[in-house]
């Protein structure tokens, strides 16, 4: 690493895609195998996915800035800017898009005959649309990390 900047762009790229893959796909699954009551698992794990969405956003706001900083308007030319806007598009399209859905539609689903009624397939289906929505953040993450050397030249 050239610079001290450089050397916080990396550790920015590093956590952002390690808090994704750490969260999705190993903690989460393991509150669940783990953990009898699933709605107290689901909320530990809802509580992680939030603040690994911060966490991303943070994260995003840091890399764009290194790299307009860096590159000026020419960043918007590279690959690896655009990688970081459509990985925070999709964190921000999770956070502020898709869990609002899901937290209305728990606590909508307050007796045991509303859960198990309407409001779990809707929860069900929304829930699946998180699911893939995660699936393809980290994905992409994959991709961030991957072109994060080029996109230093």
């Amino acid at each position: 690493m050239r610079t001290f900047a450089e050397g916080l762009h990396a550790l920015a790229v590093a956590a952002w895609a390690g808090s994704l893959w750490s969260v999705g796909l190993l903690v989460a699954p393991v509150l669940f195998a783990i953990i009898e009551d699933r709605s107290l698992a689901g909320r530990v794990a809802g509580a992680l996915f939030h603040y690994a969405a911060w966490i991303g956003l943070a994260c995003a706001a840091w890399i764009l800035l290194f790299r307009i900083a860096r590159f000026g308007g020419s960043a918007f030319r590279q690959a690896a800017t655009w990688t970081v806007l459509l990985l925070a598009a999709l964190v921000a399209l999770g956070e502020f898009g898709v869990q609002p859905v899901l937290s209305a539609l728990r606590e909508q689903a307050l007796s045991r005959e509303i859960a198990e009624s309407v409001f779990r397939q809707r929860f069900a289906t929304w829930h699946g649309v998180a699911s893939v929505l995660y699936l393809v953040q980290c994905a992409v993450a994959v991709a961030l990390v991957l072109t994060q050397r080029n996109g230093l030249r």
